[in-house]
């Protein structure tokens, strides 16, 4: 017996060893341990990932001497990877080397020709729920030329510029901003912007419905044509234009845009 007042690590010590543990005690610990290497293992994947992107980022910070004949075009590059990494800092960077003007209209323009940008993180950016980037999405949309352009052809436009980002409200947002400015520019065919919101969701879900393989019931002409009734501002759209629409989705399906961000040049 250990006196009173002695500490606590003089008590004896039993020894539990894998020979003294029953079946159900043996299999919770080799299932203790499986679960403690998984987890050491993605601790790993994690801390490697995180030395990549600090090292990507690291990498951007050095800058050649001022007044070299490449620094503006090293500004460019390392701007663009930055924003293929973080898109708010990649803006930043352009706009503080002198290479973007700090406003709407120039960020949009440079989303717009997407040049040596990451498809996803353009739509990561449009799709942020603060400004600048409401604005810019706007400006961004207003890029397009959609006067008498039907709505399929438009969409496929607008969408080959970027990859929707995976929210429900981003979408929402950026699919909104385009209803708005492709019924301003068809105002003849389309009462309210909310037509063509409406239309331009169905068409994306049509297009969802006749090309993925795991839905196995297939809209028809008539059950698109059914399914948009009464959504022109109560009145129906052309029928013919619905038609239209559904066999251009169904003989041709959206394409996700390719990315745009090797070979960089100096």
């Amino acid at each position: 017996m250990v006196a009173p007042g002695h500490d606590s690590y003089l008590l004896p010590q039993l020894e539990i060893t894998e020979h003294s543990l029953n079946d159900d005690q043996k299999a919770k610990l080799i299932e203790v341990r499986r679960k403690k290497a998984l987890v050491k293992r993605e601790l790993n994947v994690l801390d490697q990932e995180l030395a990549r992107i600090n090292q990507e980022l690291s990498k951007f910070d050095s800058r050649p001497t001022a007044g070299s004949t490449n620094e503006k075009t090293l500004d460019d590059v390392h701007g663009r990877q930055k924003f293929n990494v973080d898109p708010k800092k990649g803006i930043e960077s352009l706009v503080s080397s002198g290479i973007l003007n700090d406003t709407p209209e120039d960020i949009a323009n440079l989303l717009y020709k997407g040049e040596k940008l990451n498809k996803t993180k353009i739509g990561e950016y449009l799709g942020e729920n603060r400004e600048p980037n409401l604005t810019v999405l706007r400006r961004f949309v207003e890029r397009f030329e959609f006067a008498k352009m039907d709505i399929v052809t438009a969409l496929r436009a607008f969408l080959g510029k970027f990859r929707l980002p995976g929210e429900a409200q981003k979408i929402d947002r950026m699919m909104e901003e385009f209803a708005v400015v492709y019924c301003e520019a068809n105002s003849t065919v389309y009462s309210k912007s909310d037509t063509c919101y409406v239309l331009a969701f169905s068409i994306i879900m049509l297009n969802t419905s006749l090309h993925n393989p795991s839905v196995k019931d297939k809209l028809t002409a008539d059950q698109f044509v059914k399914m948009n009734n009464g959504i022109n501002d109560g009145g129906d759209l052309p029928a013919q234009l619905l038609i239209n629409a559904y066999h251009s989705i169904k003989s041709l399906p959206f394409e996700i845009p390719e990315e745009d961000t090797q070979d960089f040049t100096i």
